[in-house]
């Protein structure tokens, strides 16, 4: 009879649970251009776009990939992220328990022994019974809330919008670690391309140099030519150890993304023969100038920090549910039911039952403005959300554009510093040939042999830059956490 009555109650309390309370949540309408804005416009319906290939489709180089993949296994903050996807999940299970009754076992034994001698001493036809013993059972509902109001519904859309942003944030780590890993390799090959034209550099201002020394022991060549050649030597040495410093300083911090000691780092292609795809395919030393950005609204669905900041606000704008029904009367409901005797043989018969059954009702009358500005707080903080989900989306726009510019642009400077290279090389030689013929002064040599180095040197940076910029594109469009 009890049980009918008491899940009885229970039912009736469900069936008056109408809709949570709060605004539901729709998307805000936020405009999105037809296309990214770049040198030369895109196709306004090109729906390919680089950021639906995989990373390791991307980067070619095999001993990139496997440095990406020891720092997706090993990466500090990587591993924090997911820390905090498995606490986001369990609050969630913690919030959601609270919709539902909690049901508690329980058992005890009481022996109590009382003295014969004392102030009333037992009489003697109670003395073999001077042993008591006291059993109970319990089946204990505790503290079950009747959502009417939603309160514990939308508590939970809170818990499960916070899980999902985690998770969110989780693929922006897995995106941004992937982007540095390839950026600080791509770095340290253009350090080992600088440092390997130093060097040749080196050698050949060397052999320069003891050419002018034989000119200068037979009379040709003068003094001043001499500590010429010597400035050229001793400015090409003492890039070597700046630029080997960098480099070991660069291991360092690739070896920290990869949650290593610091050690050597094993190279894959040069800098030259790097491979990155695009869609078509093609190699570092001719990157299509469009290279395919897709479509603007994909963006907001491809993007991990833009969909972790719209799960942002959509528990923003649950909380301002949780906020008003504490406006309204709380309905908590406790039973109790179970078996008391003093006699464990009797323990379970129907005449030691026992059973309560508890509504309470809880309702705010006085707060001093508490619960007012408890709603303002979550309407406030709602708008805060929706600030930084549009800022998100924006700045994702931007990012896009600033990387396809860089991309186009980048490769038209790489286009002429190669033709630079090319001329001043051939300068070089025959600024030389024009020396040795002595039919030009040591200057002119001098001259092409430095800016030739400067512009090898500017070179590989340009080179090593117009790489990065389909790493910045392929992460500005949300690639990489797939």
């Amino acid at each position: 009879m009890m049980g009918r009555l008491y899940f009885t109650a229970v039912g009736a309390a469900a069936l008056l649970i109408g809709c949570a309370l709060g605004p539901n949540y729709r998307r805000p309408a936020v405009p999105t251009p037809a296309t990214f804005r770049s040198p030369t416009p895109l196709p306004p319906d090109e729906s390919s776009s680089l950021a639906d290939l995989k990373w390791w489709e991307v980067f070619r180089d095999e001993k990139l990939q496997d440095l990406v993949r020891t720092a997706l296994a090993q990466n500090y903050d990587l591993r924090d992220a997911v820390a905090r996807v498995e606490a986001a999940r369990a609050n969630a299970g913690i919030v959601r328990s609270q919709q539902y009754p909690n049901f508690d076992a329980g058992g005890s034994l009481t022996t109590t022994r009382f003295s014969r001698d004392g102030s009333q001493p037992l009489p003697s036809a109670l003395v073999p019974s001077q042993n008591r013993t006291f059993g109970e059972t319990t089946l204990t509902l505790l503290s079950f809330e009747a959502d009417i109001w939603g309160r514990l519904r939308r508590a939970t859309e809170v818990a499960r919008a916070n899980l999902l942003s985690a998770d969110e944030t989780r693929k922006a780590v897995i995106t941004t670690l992937v982007s540095d890993v390839a950026t600080a390799y791509f770095n340290l090959r253009e350090l080992d391309s600088e440092l390997d034209i130093s060097q040749r550099t080196l050698a050949t201002r060397q052999a320069s140099l003891d050419l002018i020394k034989n000119r200068q022991r037979g009379g040709v060549a003068t003094l001043i030519d001499l500590r010429q050649g010597e400035q050229l030597v001793y400015s090409a040495a003492e890039t070597i150890p700046a630029l080997q410093q960098q480099i070991e300083q660069t291991e360092n911090a690739i070896n920290l993304l990869l949650g290593r000691n610091p050690a050597e780092i094993v190279r894959g292609l040069p800098e030259q023969e790097v491979e990155v795809a695009t869609v078509p395919e093609a190699n570092a030393r001719n990157l299509t100038p469009n290279v395919p950005a897709g479509l603007p609204s994909a963006l907001l669905e491809r993007r991990p920090d833009i969909r972790a900041a719209e799960q942002n606000l959509i528990a923003a704008n649950a909380q301002i549910g949780v906020a008003k029904a504490a406006y309204f009367p709380q309905i908590s409901l406790s039973g109790f039911l179970g078996g008391q005797s003093n006699q464990l043989s009797s323990l379970f018969s129907a005449r030691s039952g026992v059973w309560t059954f508890t509504p309470q009702v809880t309702e705010p009358i006085f707060a001093a403005g508490r619960l007012k500005s408890n709603v303002k707080l979550t309407e406030a903080l709602r708008e805060s959300a929706l600030a930084q989900y549009e800022k998100a989306i924006q700045t994702a726009f931007t990012e896009v554009s600033d990387a396809l510019i860089a991309h186009q642009r980048v490769r038209e400077s790489r286009v002429q510093h190669e033709l630079l290279v090319t001329a001043l090389e051939d300068r070089t030689r025959l600024a030389y040939v024009r020396y040795r013929g002595g039919v030009d002064t040591l200057l002119n040599a001098l001259d092409a042999d430095r800016d030739q180095f400067q512009a090898e040197l500017g070179l590989a940076q340009v080179r090593r830059t117009e790489l990065l910029t389909v790493v910045q594109l392929y992460k500005a469009l949300g690639g990489g956490w797939q």
